[in-house]
C-alpha cells in the first residue's frame, strides 16, 4: 500500500524569500550617470531582491546555490560546471522590483520588498558571501541608483532562484 503525502505550498504571497535572477552572460555591465561600475566578461549578471524578514540563512544558502549552479557546458556541451570551474565573474545588482506584485490594476505594487535600511545591508551581507564562496571579487551596481544595465544572454540561460524554495 502506497500512502500519498499531502503538501500544503500556500500562496507565494505569503512567503518570505529572497529572490535572485541568474543571467548567463557572456558579458555584462552596469553603468551609473555615464561611467563603468562593473564590467565582466564570461560569466553571471545577477539580480538581486530582498525582502525585510529574510536572514543570513537565507543569505548564505543562496551564495552557495548561486555559485555552485552548473549551468555551463562541459566538453559534451552538457550543463554540468559551475562557475568556478570556467573561471567566470559575477555582478551583483539589488533589483527591488522582483517584488512586484501585479493582481490589482496595472501599476506594481513593490509592498513585499524590503526597505533601503533592511535591503542595504542584506545587499552587501549577500555580494561579501558571494565573493567569499566565489574566491574572487564580484562586480556590483549601486543600491538605489539610476543604472544601466547591459548584457549579453549567453544560450539564452535565466534561472530563478527563490531562498525558501529548496526543492
Amino acid at each position: 500500500m502506497t500512502i500519498g503525502r499531502i503538501i500544503s505550498i500556500g500562496n507565494e504571497r505569503d512567503l518570505n524569500i529572497m529572490r535572485v535572477i541568474i543571467q548567463r552572460v557572456s558579458e555584462a555591465s552596469v553603468t551609473i550617470e555615464g561611467a563603468i561600475k562593473s564590467s565582466i566578461k564570461k560569466g553571471f549578471l545577477v539580480l538581486a531582491g530582498f525582502e525585510e524578514t529574510d536572514t543570513t540563512e537565507d543569505l548564505e544558502w543562496t551564495a552557495n546555490k548561486l555559485v555552485n549552479l552548473r549551468i555551463f557546458d562541459d566538453e559534451n556541451d552538457q550543463m554540468n560546471l559551475a562557475i568556478k570551474d570556467v573561471g567566470g565573474d559575477i555582478i551583483i545588482v539589488s533589483q527591488f522590483t522582483l517584488f512586484a506584485q501585479t493582481k490589482k490594476g496595472n501599476r506594481p505594487s513593490f509592498i513585499k520588498a524590503a526597505k533601503p535600511e533592511i535591503a542595504i545591508p542584506l545587499y552587501e551581507k549577500f555580494v561579501l558571501l558571494v565573493s567569499q564562496n566565489l574566491g574572487k571579487p564580484v562586480g556590483t551596481g549601486e543600491f538605489g541608483a539610476d543604472m544601466k544595465v547591459a548584457l549579453i544572454n549567453d544560450g539564452p540561460v535565466t534561472i530563478q532562484i527563490d531562498s525558501k524554495n529548496r526543492e
